[in-house]
């Protein structure tokens, strides 16, 4: 299982959420107090890390969503081919490749390590 659940009140902006089965990073939220006869309601933006598509959505704040366990990990460059890179993790020497987006093309480099993160069962490339 590749996450966790929280109720919407524990979430903070920068933290992430799945939205429409995408893994997304929160950018704003927003809370309503609560109604006569309601609970108190919140808008949360979130921006998806794969595909950077904005998405909103608005629950009472005790709803349960699910959080994607974001694992953060180093691989090494082993060659780039067009905008393609074979890359070997560095904890389980097991490698694959990534699409280099445009950010990282002409900068990888073979024998350079990189960050890139994983969620949900796909990878991306990570500046940070």
């Amino acid at each position: 299982m590749s996450w966790e659940q929280a109720e919407i009140r524990e979430l903070k902006v920068n933290r992430y959420i799945v939205i429409d089965d995408e893994p997304c990073r929160i950018i704003s939220i927003q809370t309503s107090k609560p109604g006569k006869h309601g609970e108190a309601k919140a808008r949360l933006e979130a921006v998806g890390i794969f595909d950077g598509q904005k998405r909103s959505i608005v629950h009472p704040v005790t709803h349960k969503v699910r959080v994607p366990i974001i694992d953060k990990r180093k691989a090494q460059v082993l060659s780039t081919h067009g905008n393609v890179a074979q890359l070997m993790d560095l904890a389980t020497y097991g490698t694959f490749e990534l699409s280099v987006p445009e950010e990282f093309q002409g900068k990888l480099a073979s024998g350079q390590e990189i960050m890139y993160i994983e969620a949900l069962g796909r990878r991306k490339l990570s500046s940070n």
